[in-house]
């Protein structure tokens, strides 16, 4: 089956087509993504913005798309669009652009929730069987979770207040990298002295799997007002040791959800993480050397498939898609949508 996806959820506005062979293996077909700019003086997305972007730009994505594969509207299976969670107006676009085009051209509607879209795109890139284990990290979402089927979700652990794509996001504010912060304090981190500045790592070596980075946030707004002149050097040192402060505490978590999963993994257990944090390379490497000394595989798809992108949600449409299960179109946007209350069949 062939399948059309949406993503419209913050300031990414994306288009993409997957195939879904018989098999279960995947190809992605096409992969068109715009990254709003218009962010970027307000060091932070602007809702309002983001929904026009869309509006602006969703039409062609989807041309493009099917122009890169070759295809028509007759040749798809099926249209996928985030539902949720996330921006509700820019949910709404890509949501309301999907079921415009299945009523016009006759195929199946599939509302995805965009968090299982990061779920489950190690299965479209990696053919990742189930279950395993799942680190989901964003700007809006850190959560443990264990994946064993499509729509079966079992949360192990999640944030008790800032997603870890928040803090870096804030961070790179606080020292006045820019905006998105995730990649401004990756490059800065690496002329860095990730030793220089001891920041707490919240929760590590507690019981369960929650995370903080709240007052980790704090301490290096902190350490920055503590400094009689910030000089770059300053800055890059801070940087580094912040990015080294959030790989200890994710792997902490990791080690516990592992821990805490068991035998429920399989005697081949296998940890995936996937969300726009997964982009960067420091943690990765970090919790790629966890799974290395306890024997576990380790599974991340590309930088570009990290973040928000219409191919995952194309595939997450796809996987429901083969089980049957579509949507009508009385399908309603939602701004929450906990991973954990979707219905598989």
């Amino acid at each position: 089956m062939i399948v059309l996806g949406l993503e419209t959820s913050c300031d990414e506005t994306a288009a993409a087509i997957v195939r879904r062979r018989a098999d279960g293996s995947g190809e992605l077909l096409a992969n068109r993504i715009l990254s709003q700019e218009d962010h970027a003086p307000y060091g932070g997305v602007v809702p309002e913005l983001a929904a026009r972007a869309h509006i602006a730009h969703l039409d062609r994505l989807v041309a493009e798309a099917l122009d890169e594969a070759g295809l028509g509207f007759g040749d798809l299976s099926g249209i996928a669009a985030t539902a949720g969670p996330g921006l509700i107006g820019g949910v709404l676009v890509g949501l309301m652009t999907a079921k415009g085009l299945a009523f016009a051209h006759d195929l199946p509607l599939i509302g995805v929730n965009h968090l299982e879209g990061h779920a489950l795109t190690a299965r479209l890139t990696d053919g990742a069987p189930f279950p395993y284990l799942l680190l989901l990290v964003s700007g809006g979402h850190c959560q443990l979770l264990i994946v064993e089927g499509v729509g079966r979700y079992e949360r192990l652990g999640g944030t008790i207040d800032d997603a870890v794509g928040e803090a870096f996001d804030k961070t790179a504010k606080i020292m006045g990298l820019g905006f998105p912060g995730g990649p401004a304090v990756e490059a800065r981190a690496r002329t860095g002295n990730p030793d220089r500045f001891p920041l707490p790592r919240p929760l590590t070596g507690r019981e369960g799997c929650d995370f903080s980075f709240s007052g980790l946030k704090t301490a290096v707004r902190k350490t920055l007002l503590d400094l009689e002149e910030v000089t770059e050097s300053d800055k890059a040192d801070l940087a580094a040791s912040f990015q080294k402060a959030v790989g200890d505490i994710l792997a902490s978590r990791v080690e516990a959800a592992f821990a805490m999963a068991g035998r429920r993994l399989g005697p081949e257990p296998r940890l995936v993480i996937a969300g726009g944090v997964a982009a960067n390379a420091y943690l990765r490497e970090k919790l790629k050397s966890l799974c290395v000394a306890r024997g576990a595989s380790f599974i991340v798809p590309p930088p570009k498939l990290c973040t928000d992108n219409g191919a995952m949600i194309a595939w997450a449409g796809a996987e429901r898609l083969a089980l049957g299960l579509t949507d009508g179109f009385a399908l309603s946007a939602r701004a929450r949508w906990p991973l954990t209350e979707i219905a598989s069949a």
